[in-house]
């Protein structure tokens, strides 16, 4: 017996459907003061907040039940992204676009 896919009724309408996910993803980059499309994935951004609140990234790690080289590959990931070759530059980023306030 095959699997009943439940199709969201706005899509059955014809209409523009969201996840709440990507909903998430989308206000945030609007909220950021960006165009509406932010760089990073959402674990990238709370790996992000939560170094810029000053958390090692083992704390990150044991914050979020990750492994302390998953959190790190995030970390390089966020930097490579934003061209950012430090914590003080992650810290003013994060602040910048509204990631964590001052």
């Amino acid at each position: 017996m095959a699997a009943r896919i439940q199709i969201p009724r706005e899509v059955r309408r014809g209409e523009v459907y969201l996840s709440p996910d990507i909903s998430e993803y989308v206000l945030r980059g609007f909220l950021s003061g960006g165009d509406g499309v932010d760089p990073l994935s959402l674990r990238e951004r709370e790996i992000l907040e939560l170094i810029a609140e000053g958390l090692s990234g083992p704390d990150v790690a044991r914050q979020l039940g990750l492994k302390p080289k998953t959190v790190e590959n995030h970390r390089a990931r966020i930097m490579e992204k934003l061209g950012i070759h430090d914590t003080a530059g992650l810290v003013r980023y994060a602040i910048r676009h509204g990631v964590i306030e001052a």
